[in-house]
C-alpha cells in the first residue's frame, strides 16, 4: 500500500489470525511507524477505572499535585504545566509545552538492581521512586493493574512484530523481562489563544525514545497529528476502544531503520471553536531493560550497508529524556 494514497494510520485488529497481524505490523511499522490497535482484550473496567483516576487526580488543587512534583534528577511524579519542551529532544528550540502531566515508572526492579546502579549510576533516574498524593489512596493500586496490562500488551505487541520481521517471536523477551517503561498520565487544559506564544504547541514536534508507545486518547480538539514523509501532518482519529501503537527510536536503530520512529505532535485546538477544548490522553512508553543492548537485528542487516553502533537503552533514554526539561 502507499502511504501517500490515503491520509490515515491503519488499523490492526489482533484477533485476526497471528500471521497475518505479524505482517500488517511490520507493514505499518515500516511505512508509517504508527498504527490504530483494537482487539487487545484489556478489560474496559481497568481501562476507565484508570482513565477516570487521570481525571480526578488533575482535578486536585494545585497544592496537592505540586505536593508530588518530580524531585530535581528523578523520572516520576508531577510534571507542572508548562514545565516541558518535547521539541528540545530533536533540537528545536520553542516555547514551552502547553500540558501538565503525571508520571509512573516500574512497580518492581530487578533483584540485581544495586549492581546495575552500581555498574551505572544514572540508572538510579530509572529506579527512582513513584509519588502517590495522599489525597487519593486508591491511585496506586488503579495505576499498577492499568501499567501491567499495557506492559503485557506491548510484549505481546513484540513478539508479533518480531515474526513480521521474519524473526523469533522470542527476540526480545531477553531486552525486556525487566523493562523500565513508564505510564504519563497528559492533561491539556483549555487553551487561551491570545495567551498562546509563536511555535507553541500542546506537545511539540518529538519522536518517542524507547521501543514502542501505546496512547490512549479522547476526542477533544486540537489533537494528536503525525508527519507524512512529505512533511504534511496528518490527524490521527480517536477510535473507540484503540489504542494508537508508534514505533521508539530504540526499535528505529534495532532495525536499521526499517521500522519508522515518526515525528508527531499535539495540535492546538481551532481558535474559533465553539465547545470546550480540555483534552486527556494516557500513553505507555515501552522501554527495554536499562542495561539491554540495541543492535541491529540479523533480519535487518545489509550487506555493505554501514548500522549503527550498539548503545546500551538505559543512557539513550535518560539523555533524550533529559533534553526535554528546562531545569535539568
Amino acid at each position: 500500500m502507499d502511504p501517500s494514497a490515503d491520509a490515515s494510520i491503519p488499523t490492526i485488529d489482533l484477533r485476526e489470525p497471528a500471521t497475518e497481524v505479524a505482517l500488517a505490523l511490520d507493514r505499518a511499522c515500516s511505512q508509517y511507524g504508527f498504527a490504530q490497535i483494537v482487539g487487545h482484550d484489556i478489560a474496559a473496567d481497568i481501562e476507565g477505572s484508570a482513565w477516570q483516576c487521570a481525571r480526578d487526580f488533575f482535578a486536585l488543587p494545585v497544592s496537592d499535585r505540586l505536593a508530588v512534583a518530580i524531585p530535581q534528577g528523578e523520572a516520576y511524579g508531577y510534571g507542572p504545566y508548562l514545565n516541558e519542551r518535547l521539541a528540545a529532544s530533536r533540537g528545536s528550540q520553542t516555547p514551552a509545552d502547553l500540558k501538565e502531566t503525571f508520571s509512573i515508572g516500574p512497580f518492581d526492579y530487578p533483584v540485581n538492581v544495586d549492581d546495575i546502579v552500581d555498574a551505572d549510576p544514572a540508572a538510579a533516574f530509572a529506579y527512582s521512586p513513584n509519588r502517590w498524593p495522599q489525597a487519593m489512596p486508591q491511585m496506586e493500586q488503579v495505576m499498577r493493574r492499568y501499567y501491567d496490562e499495557l506492559a503485557a500488551l506491548s510484549s505481546r505487541l513484540l513478539s508479533l512484530m518480531a515474526v513480521g520481521l521474519g524473526a523469533s517471536p522470542h527476540t526480545f523477551d531477553a531486552s525486556i523481562n525487566e523493562h523500565t517503561s513508564a505510564l504519563r498520565l497528559l492533561h491539556y487544559p483549555d487553551v487561551n489563544h491570545s495567551q498562546v506564544q509563536e511555535g507553541q504547541l500542546r506537545a511539540g514536534s518529538h519522536s518517542d525514545y524507547g521501543t514502542l508507545t501505546l496512547l490512549r486518547q479522547d476526542d477533544a480538539p486540537g489533537g494528536l497529528e503525525v508527519q507524512h514523509r512529505d512533511g504534511s501532518w496528518w490527524p490521527v482519529p480517536a477510535v473507540d476502544g484503540a489504542y494508537v501503537l508508534n514505533i521508539g527510536d530504540a526499535l528505529e536503530r534495532w532495525t536499521a531503520g526499517r521500522w519508522r520512529s515518526t515525528l508527531h505532535r499535539v495540535q492546538l485546538p481551532p481558535a474559533n471553536i465553539e465547545r470546550g477544548t480540555e483534552r486527556q490522553s494516557i500513553a505507555f512508553f515501552h522501554n527495554a531493560n536499562w542495561d539491554a543492548v540495541i543492535d541491529v537485528l540479523p533480519e535487518c542487516r545489509v550487506a555493505d550497508v554501514e548500522v549503527a553502533e550498539p548503545i546500551t537503552a538505559g543512557r539513550h533514554l535518560m539523555e533524550r529524556f533529559r533534553s526535554t526539561q528546562p531545569s535539568m
